[in-house]
């Protein structure tokens, strides 16, 4: 089960940063994470502003 970010991200950038495998990247509307490159390590969620990644 991979994490998801919401339609609440602001596209600020925080999580793509901090992903240690590189699965987030900028989407059509925000941001996204690639769910087969996911480790399921939590640190975006833990760092976003917006409390908009969660587990899937």
């Amino acid at each position: 089960m991979a994490y998801v970010i919401s339609d609440e991200c602001v596209s600020c950038g925080t999580c793509e940063s901090e992903c240690p495998v590189g699965a987030i990247s900028q989407g059509a509307e925000h941001y996204e994470i690639d769910a087969d490159a996911c480790v399921e390590c939590g640190t975006c969620a833990g760092v976003c502003p917006m409390e908009a990644i969660s587990l899937e």
